[in-house]
């Protein structure tokens, strides 16, 4: 699909406010949403659909259904459970199937109007981080195709020990609030001076920027998306941060 590109005053924007600050030697950190501001699909729930049909991991009946009804109840649940699935496995084996899911997207539904920005930031050494509610290894093959590396994804997971995932969580679950928390463990409690995202989830992640906030958003009005991408365009519009649709 064809994506609207980000108008010229946003270019002007981005790359003057990065000559100033590091004019100034101020440290600076990039943020980004993963499904839905960098690519136009959700690798969390791509990464369970393909466990579910590959028959990766022990599950119950209707486990997609299970998932939803989760989510409804406590996002944060449902997402950690999506980690604590993998109980057993190697952390090597999840990656490897992780990858084969990715490439299952062909091809990757990358936003390439992000995939310039993120371009952008590199030639000015700015470090980014990719913060997800989805789980951090379903996410990995995306940033890398991104030009990043799996250090540069902050995710949902479970502690691994000698190899193997366990059952026990990481906190904070990297879900609203706690994206910012989890964040700023990672710059030393430095706030990004740009961060982008796309539904309401992200409007702390946004509101924690200290220069440049962008909200996207791509989902058609019968998406699932539609309703948590309007909001954060109303709380973006309401606060003058920078807006763009890309369909």
């Amino acid at each position: 699909m064809n994506y609207k590109p980000f108008p010229e005053q946003f270019w002007s924007d981005l790359t003057q406010t990065i000559k100033d600050l590091k004019s100034n030697n101020v440290k600076l950190y990039a943020a980004f949403d993963a499904d839905g501001t960098l690519w136009d699909t959700d690798l969390g729930e791509n990464f369970f659909q393909y466990q579910i049909d590959e028959k990766c991991v022990a599950l119950p009946p209707e486990p997609f259904e299970h998932y939803l009804n989760l989510k409804k109840k406590e996002p944060r649940e449902a997402y950690a459970w999506l980690a604590q699935i993998n109980q057993g496995k190697s952390l090597e084996q999840v990656r490897a199937w992780s990858q084969q899911a990715f490439e299952q997207i062909a091809p990757p539904p990358i936003f390439s109007e992000q995939k310039k920005v993120i371009e952008l930031l590199l030639q000015n050494e700015v470090p980014i981080f990719i913060i997800t509610a989805s789980m951090k290894w379903a996410v990995e093959p995306g940033a890398r195709a991104l030009g990043l590396t799996n250090e540069n994804v902050i995710g949902v997971e479970t502690l691994v020990e000698n190899g193997l995932v366990t059952d026990q969580a990481v906190l904070p679950i990297t879900y609203r609030a706690g994206k910012v928390e989890a964040l700023l463990q990672k710059t030393n409690n430095m706030k990004p001076f740009f961060a982008s995202g796309n539904s309401s989830g992200d409007i702390e992640l946004l509101e924690s920027a200290t220069h440049l906030r962008l909200a996207v958003s791509a989902a058609s009005r019968d998406d699932k998306l539609f309703k948590a991408e309007s909001e954060l365009m109303a709380v973006a519009e309401k606060n003058n941060w920078m807006r763009h649709r890309f369909i």
